[in-house]
């Protein structure tokens, strides 16, 4: 029987309540999920002090190593215990690697050139003077930190004649340009931004959003489309990310709404589009860190031409927020699991 390690940062298991439909689903698959946190290893007798659910409880059992290793849990929590992580990287394969920073990801795009017209042009942020040209340039632009997370420090920069419109937080206020060159520089001082032009992503209600392209690995190692949905910003803000009281709705009536003459198409493009740019990434894994990726969020935008803007390209996207689908990630997930272990084994 396939043993699947379902490696967390936590020590118990009913701390992390997806656990349970992982085990569920691993035992519907004839597989057993074994759960366990990186202290609970035993390198010298190959051991691992872990957890197996059993008749509606967690048993603490010790065991084998598994067969593969689903690595969850917090990435930042979990390096620090890199050295153990490392070691078993050695001789279990693992299901998830990073897709790398959202810098690094556009980097990649950009010199592997495939994708490339897909990408928002974007500059450092690097002085006021820089920031200045790019705004003169663009006049509607988007200013937020590389390494942002959540949609925080987001902001919307509009140029109407001698001031400048800007939205950040749910605030709307307007500067001058001294002004606003005092907030620029304080920013910039602080960490480092990037400036993009701004996508004109709206709905026929004038409505911000964004299309979220849900993609993961299946049993026989192909992309499959888990889910394509929109999500829309709050009143007044450009900010589509739930964790920013955003909100989602179904693809297709969405779509039959704000494209009635065009809405099939569209609908095959998002998903073409998804299927073909995981593919590419993954060959990019492929190329320059010997990984293979298995689950992707891809954020997108639709211009007024309809043309897709790749706004950035997540790692452990979650279960979409809604459409009762959490089953499906996790099936696809333990399916990609048993085809890893059972590839491991040939």
């Amino acid at each position: 029987m396939i043993l699947i390690g379902f490696l967390h940062q936590r020590k118990n298991p009913e701390a992390v309540k997806k656990a349970f439909a992982y085990a569920a689903v691993a035992k519907a698959e004839g597989a057993t999920l074994l759960y366990f946190s990186p202290k609970c290893v035993d390198f010298v007798n190959e051991k691992i002090n872990g957890y197996i659910y059993e008749d509606g409880t967690w048993l603490q059992t010790e065991s084998r190593f598994p067969d593969v290793i689903y690595n969850t849990g917090c990435p930042e929590k979990l390096n620090r215990s890199k050295e153990v992580i490392n070691k078993l990287k050695e001789r279990i394969p693992f299901t998830s690697y990073s897709v790398g920073r959202k810098k690094k990801v556009y980097e990649r795009l950009k010199n592997e050139k495939e994708f490339s017209d897909y990408l928002i042009p974007q500059e450092n942020m690097e002085s006021t003077e820089i920031f200045l040209e790019f705004l003169e340039f663009y006049e509607r632009i988007v200013f937020k930190p590389v390494n942002g997370r959540k949609g925080q420090e987001i902001m919307f920069i509009e140029t109407k004649g001698n001031e400048y419109h800007v939205i950040e937080n749910k605030e709307s206020s307007t500067y001058k340009l001294d002004e606003l060159c005092q907030i620029i520089s304080t920013k910039i001082h602080e960490k480092a931004y990037i400036a993009q032009p701004y996508i004109n992503c709206r709905t026929k209600d004038n409505v911000v959003y964004d299309i979220r392209l849900h993609v993961q690995k299946n049993y026989n190692d192909q992309w499959h489309i888990t889910s394509i949905y929109p999500r829309f910003a709050p009143h007044g803000t450009i900010v589509t990310n739930i964790n920013s009281n955003g909100s989602t709705n179904y693809l297709l009536p969405f779509l039959e709404q704000e494209f009635p003459d065009s809405y099939y198409d569209i609908k095959c493009y998002l998903e073409h589009f998804a299927l073909q740019l995981a593919e590419h990434l993954d060959s990019i894994q492929e190329k320059y860190f010997c990984e293979s990726l298995d689950e992707l969020g891809i954020d997108v935008a639709l211009d007024d031409r309809q043309k897709i803007w790749i706004y950035e390209v997540n790692w452990l996207p979650g279960c979409p927020p809604t459409f009762y689908l959490e089953l499906d990630v996790v099936k696809n997930l333990i399916y990609y699991a048993i085809f890893l272990a059972q590839k491991g084994k040939l």
